[in-house]
């Protein structure tokens, strides 16, 4: 068993909207959150005394503890204030992928029960057609204006009182994410006010921040990685979060350099193109003080070639999941200098590891062999809701959560993680990694991005498939040329068997790659 070396830190027992917000009178006057698209800025005390009114007004429209709000927004200056607003009237709130469909939104409606939508206009009709087909949704609000629907605007003229509600934080609920589903149905992660809020503590010695930090959230509120890095932690400790809608290379760059971004939590594509685009040049970015990057796995050289172009320490990596609320490993920020290459850190404070036999789950391996990783700690879920047995095939009745991602530590701490163990590729036995095989073709200067899978050939052999994105100087590269690159970089039984060109590779906003997608299309 491998346990952190930080000091144990003590349940957070707390909603997580005070846990969060707890200092906002110490702050003030500071800046809060600012659009980066239009500078429009909330200081501490308002976000503090905004979220309180609207939740006066959740509450005065009929929002009552145990209820499910969905949250189904981009990145605006008024996502937390909505967020926070609905725990504090005792609601739990489901976030929902702003590019969902309306059956797939729908879905995730019926599934949790919801009763409540907050949305923004541009995506009115989406909600609209996803609460009709749901049933069961009593209102649908807007962050910003449209006929029709109350919006939390109008809300923080409300008079209505502050709602008291007496929330249990061990207990109940305050956020509802759906598991990416990249390796089957989409489930609802229930992840308790004490789960959620005793990781930020957990996290906090690893990676402090406070006021003076400006971190720039990009990544998605609604995914659990944009969650706690981009909003609940930042917020936690006074920072200032600049807030975009969408990836754009040249508005986030653009918006580092205007807004003196000092860190930045970023997934591996991004990473990508910083390290390789050629616009990136043409942007002051000297503000950046490290970057870490999560979500997927990062290969180490291309790490190495975004830190080296910057003139920043090596990137660092952490892990997590979204049954984990999220994180168990991060490089600490003193330590990102002497991490090694390619590793996503170490144990955060509380947090107890295994790594367990692939061939034998009850065989415990020591530092150094690769097998399933499994975390025990305050952050583990809940369950999953509605689902006894694959929440009881997640986590054992010691209490050990079943990650499916293969892993290895070394003598000194540092977590490797491998691949997960249902995307291992068994080429005649033989254990193939396909984020290895991804990373080795990243480093091919005619590609521009890749993802590999196992697809069968003519004789039922599972083979490596790579499906390649050409860079736009390089339309004349072959899949010959591709496969012979591979071959002389690793092992006989680790070759790439097929190749397939493809204008872009599919992933979800945390920025994993959809495997499920391309075996479809295969």
């Amino acid at each position: 068993m491998f346990r952190s070396e930080y000091a144990d830190v003590p349940p957070v027992d707390l909603p997580i909207h005070d846990a969060v917000l707890a200092r906002a009178a110490e702050f003030g006057d500071a800046p809060a959150l600012i659009d980066g698209t239009d500078g429009t800025t909330l200081t501490y005390e308002q976000v503090d005394r905004f979220h309180r009114r609207v939740a006066a007004g959740l509450a005065e429209a009929g929002v009552r503890k145990g209820d499910v709000l969905a949250l189904h927004s981009p990145n605006t200056v008024a996502f937390p204030t909505a967020f926070y607003a609905a725990t504090r009237a005792g609601a739990t709130v489901t976030t929902v992928h702003p590019l969902a469909t309306a059956q797939e939104f729908a879905k995730q409606l019926t599934d949790c029960a919801a009763r409540w939508i907050v949305t923004v206009s541009p995506l009115l009709d989406i909600a609209r057609r996803a609460a009709e087909l749901a049933g069961g949704v009593r209102k649908i609000f807007v962050c910003d204006s449209a006929t029709g629907h109350r919006s939390l605007i109008d809300m923080l003229a409300t008079t209505a009182p502050e709602p008291r509600v007496a929330i249990d934080p061990a207990e109940d609920v305050a956020a509802l994410p759906y598991s990416s589903g990249t390796t089957g149905t989409p489930k609802g992660v229930m992840l308790t006010h004490r789960q959620i809020a005793t990781n930020l503590a957990q996290l906090n010695p690893a990676i402090p921040a406070g006021p003076g930090d400006r971190v720039l959230a990009v990544l998605p509120f609604f995914h659990i990685y944009g969650l706690t890095a981009l909003m609940n932690a930042p917020l936690r400790q006074g920072a200032t979060v600049v807030v975009l809608p969408r990836f754009d290379l040249e508005q986030f760059l653009a918006a580092i350099r205007d807004h003196r971004i000092t860190a930045l939590y970023v997934a591996p594509p991004i990473v990508l193109a910083l390290a390789k685009h050629p616009v990136v040049a043409q942007y002051d970015l000297s503000s950046l003080r490290y970057i870490v990057s999560a979500a997927a796995p990062l290969d180490a050289r291309l790490a190495a070639a975004c830190s080296e172009r910057l003139g920043l320490p090596p990137v660092g990596q952490a892990y997590g999941m979204t049954e984990l609320s999220p994180g168990t490993h991060v490089v600490p920020l003193d330590a990102m200098r002497d991490a090694p290459p390619g590793t996503v850190g170490k144990l955060i404070a509380g947090t107890e590891m295994r790594i367990v036999s692939l061939d034998d789950p009850t065989r415990d391996l020591p530092a150094g062999e690769s097998g399933e990783i499994l975390i025990r700690g305050p952050q583990v879920m809940k369950g999953y809701l509605g689902r006894p047995d694959a929440t009881a095939a997640m986590i054992d009745g010691d209490g050990w959560l079943h990650t499916g991602d293969v892993g290895h530590v070394d003598g000194d701490g540092w977590l490797f993680v491998v691949d997960r163990v249902k995307e291992l590729i068994k080429y005649k036995g033989f254990q193939v990694a396909p984020a290895e095989l991804e990373a080795l073709l990243l480093t091919h200067p005619g590609i521009a991005d890749a993802a590999v899978i196992g697809t069968y050939d003519d004789d039922g052999n599972e083979v490596p498939h790579a499906y390649v994105v050409r860079q736009p100087a390089a339309a004349g590269l072959s899949a010959g040329e591709i496969m012979m690159y591979v071959a002389e970089r690793v092992a006989p039984y680790k070759r790439v068997r097929r190749v397939t060109f493809i204008d872009g590779v599919p992933r979800a906003a945390s920025g994993k790659i959809l495997r499920r997608q391309l075996r479809e299309s295969a």
